[in-house]
């Protein structure tokens, strides 16, 4: 059940994705534009979203227990900002900025069978995979601290 409410959910949020543009790197682009021919329409987007999911995770972080398919609610309980975190942004933020393109509208745009978001979106796991295996080399050098 839980793996048919994540396909559904994942479906959704796929969906979502593509009729608000986010899946057009070149509307991303526009968006992330703010000094050049500047395009507020995503803006809106994440506005809306927030809007309505900030009230539902307030409401169910203090009523409810747990999550429907889950045994308890996993938030992340860091509050530090190490040089992981730092070097994860920037590189994430350099790459959405160049190509307009993060994973979930890469996901999202496989349907188009578009060549070139198939190629950045195997660029993309290689560079998760690579980034996995260096971080696993560091920690068991132990340069980088436990993770919680």
């Amino acid at each position: 059940m839980n793996l048919l409410f994540a396909l559904l959910c994942g479906t959704l949020f796929g969906v979502g994705l593509a009729m608000s543009g986010m899946t057009d790197p070149a509307k991303v682009i526009g968006f992330l534009d703010l000094f050049g021919d500047w395009d507020p329409t995503l803006g809106f987007v994440m506005a809306g979203a927030l809007m309505i999911s900030l009230p539902f995770f307030q409401l169910g972080l203090g009523k409810f227990k747990a999550p429907m398919f889950a045994d308890v609610f996993r938030i992340p309980d860091r509050t530090d900002i190490d040089p992981q975190l730092v070097t994860g942004a920037a590189l994430f933020g350099t790459g959405w900025g160049l190509v307009g393109l993060c994973p979930g509208p890469v996901i999202s745009s496989l349907s188009y069978l578009n060549k070139d978001v198939l190629f950045f979106g195997v660029a993309m796991i290689a560079g998760m995979f690579i980034a996995d295996l260096v971080s696993q080399k560091l920690a068991n050098k132990g340069a980088l601290s436990p993770q919680s």
